[in-house]
C-alpha cells in the first residue's frame, strides 16, 4: 500500500505545475490525504470492518472535503486537483491514470440496486462539476467537460459536454460543433429549449396561416 501511495503522490506531482515537489504533496494536498484514507477505509471495508471503514471515510471527509464511500474502487496513480465536493459512490469503480477535479460526482439515480454507480475506464479526465450518474461505463481515454451531466454511456476516446452530456469528439474527430472542455461557454439547456419552443411556435402558425 505505501508502495502504491508513493506512485499516487509521484503522478500529483508530476500533473500540477503548482506542485514543488512529491513532499508537498504528501504533506500538503488533501486530494493525496483522501486517497490515503480511502487505501486504509476500502481495506477495512474489504474485511468486513465496515463500520470502522465508515469511521475513516468521514474524518477524511471533514478534513479534506472529499466523500469516497470504503466500497468504491479506485485504481492507482490518481489525480484529485483541488478535490473540494468530489463524491464518489459505493459502487463506483475508477480505473487507472485518471484526473478529478473538484465538484465531480459519481453517483447514482436512486433507481438501481445492487451496481448503481459509474464505472470510469483508464486515462480520464473529469473536469471541474461533471456528474455522472448511474451503473454506465466511461470508456478509457475519455474526457467529460466541466458542468456535464452524464446518464449514458460513452465510448473509450470520446470528448461529452452539456446537459445533458453529449459527445463531440470521437478518436480525434469532431462529432458536432463545440469547444472542448470550454469550462465558461458551457450549453445552457433553459436557453436552448427556448428556442426549440419558438421554433415549433413558428412551424405550427405556418401551418395554420396565423400572422405573427
Amino acid at each position: 500500500m505505501c508502495g502504491r501511495l508513493y506512485t499516487d503522490a509521484k503522478t500529483m506531482a508530476a500533473r500540477d505545475p503548482a506542485a514543488r515537489g512529491v513532499l508537498e504533496v504528501i504533506l500538503l494536498y488533501p486530494g493525496f490525504h483522501a486517497l490515503v484514507c480511502h487505501r486504509i477505509a476500502h481495506w477495512l471495508y474489504r474485511i468486513k470492518l465496515k463500520f470502522l471503514a465508515r469511521i475513516v471515510s468521514n474524518i477524511s471527509r471533514f478534513f479534506t472535503g472529499i466523500e469516497i464511500h470504503p466500497g468504491a474502487q479506485i485504481g492507482s496513480r490518481i489525480f484529485f486537483d483541488h478535490g473540494m465536493g468530489i463524491v464518489i459512490g459505493e459502487t463506483a469503480v475508477v480505473g487507472d491514470n485518471c484526473t478529478i477535479y473538484h465538484g465531480v460526482t459519481l453517483g447514482g439515480t436512486g433507481k438501481e440496486t445492487g451496481k448503481r454507480h459509474p464505472t470510469i475506464g483508464n486515462n480520464v479526465l473529469l473536469a471541474a462539476g461533471a456528474k455522472v450518474l448511474g451503473p454506465l461505463t466511461i470508456g478509457d481515454n475519455s474526457k467529460i467537460g466541466a458542468n456535464a451531466v452524464v446518464l449514458n454511456d460513452v465510448e473509450p476516446d470520446t470528448t461529452v459536454v452539456g446537459v445533458p452530456g453529449k459527445a463531440v469528439k470521437h478518436k480525434g474527430e469532431r462529432i458536432i460543433e463545440s469547444v472542448e472542455l470550454d469550462q465558461v461557454h458551457i450549453p445552457d439547456p433553459v436557453s436552448q429549449e427556448i428556442c426549440r419552443l419558438l421554433s415549433r411556435i413558428e412551424k405550427i402558425e405556418e401551418k395554420i396561416d396565423i400572422d405573427p
